[in-house]
């Protein structure tokens, strides 16, 4: 069967290409691994993730929290993920969408060959392919990721047990937030990390924010700790570190690292570059090796972001149907870490903004003096804004606390404008709700005027 677009994978990537063709008269397919539509991103990473970390926060207040476990959350998740299926399901029918369920592998450069879920093989042709399949947790060589106790993001989702305590190994984004899930399910949670800080990336300001707040929480967070071993029984799990410790508790999750989905697909042998961790070498049309397969999301690396692989999608459809992409990234693109509580940045760090040498002010607004935050009860938090003393110019914005990754959209729109639209200024005159939480950006904006006007 011939189409003109093949879309390999049905994540955000993958659904934001074949809406695109599709919706401009192409005859599209679009294949998954997955028996139900929405790729890893809604069954096994960001959609259950975030869905277990809500259920946790909501929890916590509760009285009835101390009789709910592991598993009840679980269940929770699933509906959500049931939920979000069923609707990406229902775009790709609406729009005459042919979904190929099963493993595809390139014959040739225009013809995959699909392993279908009910066992049959079957050859599919198209003019153009898009490669949509996302990654997957990096697994050591020596860590026995076959036994029950050792898990990673995606295995934790099928754990049967409420883990009594469990080492995280990694303090990425990944781990944060599951270390944020299981201390607020009364876990005892160890946070191994192999470097000095927690998530390098962050302004220094809101990294000391989270580890403040985790350890408060009981997270035991083991800086510049690097394995020699892991060893599993049917007890538990001990990681045995260079420095000579070692600790042992009910489960491991690694967390250190993903992979690109991109072998045993045929790739190489069409000469189509992949690198030492899976990522797919694309142009800036989002073309590969091979001009007609594109691919998008995260078997192409960075930024890795359910949002960004959306508009990537949509980009690489653009450059099929017209031969041209007038569109790319935005060059802002919001970070969204769901630990509790959550952040979102944006922008420049104070660390990158001294290492340039640029004259900024900081403008902070502290949630515990908002009204809205005391009627809440979400009263921990600090939304940051960095900007220049002499333009006014807004070069970052920082936020922790509940809401962070909504907040942030406010300050990224105001980023965006140019011809000395994105300005300080903005906040100083425009009138905010009241109480809301994006009152905090006329506060901090007041704050940051005050230093600069002293």
């Amino acid at each position: 069967m011939n189409y003109d677009v093949i879309v390999i994978g049905s994540g955000p990537g993958g659904e934001g290409a074949a809406m695109k063709a599709v919706k401009s008269g192409k005859r599209v397919a679009i294949c998954d691994k997955f028996a139900n539509i929405g790729g890893n991103c809604t069954h096994r990473g960001t959609i259950p993730s975030k869905a277990l970390r809500h259920a946790t926060q909501i929890l916590e207040s509760r009285e009835e929290f101390n009789n709910v476990n592991y598993q009840d959350l679980l269940s929770g998740a699933e509906a959500v993920i049931k939920s979000q299926m069923e609707l990406r399901r229902g775009f790709y029918e609406r729009n005459w969408v042919d979904i190929l369920d099963g493993v595809a592998k390139f014959l040739g450069p225009h013809t995959i060959q699909v392993d279908h879920l009910n066992g049959s093989k079957k050859k599919y042709s198209a003019d153009y392919f898009v490669i949509a399949t996302g990654s997957h947790p990096y697994h050591p060589d020596d860590v026995d990721f076959s036994h029950p106790r050792i898990l990673d993001s995606d295995t934790v989702l099928d754990l049967q047990d409420h883990p009594r305590s469990i080492t995280i190994y990694g303090a990425g984004v990944i781990g944060c937030e599951y270390a944020s899930i299981f201390r607020g399910l009364r876990t005892k949670v160890n946070l191994v990390n192999n470097r000095s800080q927690l998530l390098s990336f962050l302004d220094d300001e809101i990294i000391d924010a989270l580890s403040y707040h985790l350890r408060e929480n009981g997270v035991l967070i083991r800086h510049n700790e690097e394995y020699e071993k892991v060893e599993a029984d049917d007890t538990g799990v001990t990681v045995y570190l260079k420095s000579n410790k070692k600790i042992r508790t009910d489960y491991l999750l690694w967390a250190q690292g993903r992979t690109g989905n991109s072998h045993n697909m045929g790739l190489e042998e069409l000469g189509i570059r992949i690198d030492y961790k899976g990522s797919i070498k694309v142009n800036e049309n989002h073309q590969t090796d091979v001009p007609h397969i594109y691919a998008v999301g995260d078997v192409v690396g960075f930024p890795s972001l359910a949002s960004a692989s959306y508009d990537q999608g949509r980009f690489a459809a653009s450059h099929i149907i017209t031969g041209k992409s007038e569109y790319h990234l935005v060059e802002n693109i919001p970070t969204g870490i769901y630990t509790l509580p959550e952040i979102s940045s944006i922008g420049k760090t104070e660390k990158e903004l001294t290492e340039e040498k640029v004259p900024y002010e900081i403008g902070r607004s502290f949630f515990k003096h908002l009204a809205r935050a005391q009627i809440t009860g979400h009263t921990t938090g600090i939304l940051k804004i960095l900007f220049h003393r002499e333009t006014l110019e807004i070069l970052g914005i920082h936020c922790f606390g509940t809401g962070s990754a909504e907040i942030i959209h406010i300050g990224q729109a105001i980023m965006s404008q140019k011809n000395g639209g994105n300005n300080l200024m903005y906040f100083v005159n425009t009138t905010f709700n009241y109480p809301t939480m994006a009152e905090a950006y006329r506060v901090a904006a007041l704050n940051g005027l005050n230093r600069v006007e002293v």
